[in-house]
């Protein structure tokens, strides 16, 4: 067995979970896989795995072995891919990472056409409650709302977006007035436990003039890490939200939710696309990349936007390309 079939073989039992399972996705005997996974630990003179027939757990040296091995592997694919003809399908595994709120109402649906357009694609979709490092896992996309981090990083827009201000009517007909920001000290604000960010500091711009900056820090009974449940805690009339548009737009739409405070909206926040300078050659990125950005238009309805946001937009359809 060569090199490269002993990554192969490792990838699938790492992903197996057990010798039992890896053994009945490669049709062999549970014996031969445990055979072959001391001989590839004999060769490369380290313990990959602490197992039994029901369990797999990798050692310090078997989570690098397959975190390396995947990017040798998806290297080989590409390589191979580049060289066939253009026509030829895609192949190879894509690993998409996304946060689960965004990611199970636009991120999964749009995979899943993906996956009709590219059936010999092995597509691995991760959603987790704060986005993963982005050295971190191995995955090839990311799906970020804010800014990019930083230049290492090619990042391609997917939706404009920013977060605004909230409530039900029903929680608007008893509350205090909300005439100025300073008011939501007398409000019940729902407060969103998310990322390491300071939550409880809310951040506006002016409409007229997004120079003009404010942070108030607000308060309230009613804080959750999940932003849907915050969502529905506004719609049973609890307090003010501050929530992305992409969240709330239907909700505003038909009357649920009404917008407060429009001569201040909350920063941009909008979701991109990132992916390493070393995967601008993998054409399993650049199609998933160019596919995500042209399906994604449309399924939100566009920004309430500033003249300042449509002379940004024109400028910066695409970061870091």
């Amino acid at each position: 067995m060569s090199a490269m079939d002993d990554l192969a073989f490792f990838q699938c039992i790492a992903q197996a979970g057990s010798l039992t399972g890896a053994a009945r996705e490669l049709g062999l005997s549970l014996s031969a896989v445990s055979k072959r996974l001391q001989q590839l630990e004999t060769r490369l003179g380290v313990s990959l795995a602490a197992r039994t027939t029901r369990r797999l757990a990798l050692t310090a040296e078997g989570e690098h072995y397959l975190q390396r091995g995947a990017l040798i592997l998806d290297d080989l694919g590409d390589l191979e891919n580049a060289l066939r003809d253009q026509g030829r399908a895609l192949s190879g595994r894509l690993r998409i990472n996304a946060t689960f709120g965004f990611g199970r109402r636009h991120v999964a649906p749009l995979i899943s056409r993906f996956a009709d357009l590219h059936p010999q694609l092995e597509l691995l979709l991760e959603l987790t409650s704060f986005p993963v490092g982005l050295d971190a896992q191995g995955f090839d996309v990311n799906i970020r709302v804010g800014e990019p981090p930083d230049a290492r990083w090619i990042a391609k827009r997917l939706l404009p977006n920013r977060r605004v201000l909230c409530a039900a009517p029903a929680y608007l007909a008893t509350a205090p007035p909300l005439e100025r920001l300073e008011d939501l000290v007398n409000h019940g604000c729902l407060i969103v436990r998310e990322n390491d960010t300071d939550y409880s500091l809310w951040r506006f711009e002016a409409t007229d003039d997004p120079a003009v900056q404010r942070h108030v820090r607000v308060d309230g009974r009613l804080a959750s890490n999940d932003a849907e449940a915050m969502t529905r805690m506004a719609l049973d009339g609890h307090g003010v939200l501050l929530r992305s548009w992409w969240d709330v737009h239907d909700h505003l739409a038909n009357g649920d939710l009404v917008r407060l405070l429009p001569q201040w909206q909350g920063v941009r926040a909008d979701f991109h696309l990132l992916y390493s300078e070393r995967a601008r050659n993998s054409a399993r990125v650049r199609h998933f990349v160019d596919f995500m950005a042209a399906e994604m238009a449309g399924r939100v309805p566009e920004l309430p936007e500033t003249p300042n946001d449509r002379q940004k937009n024109a400028h910066q359809g695409m970061v870091g390309k």
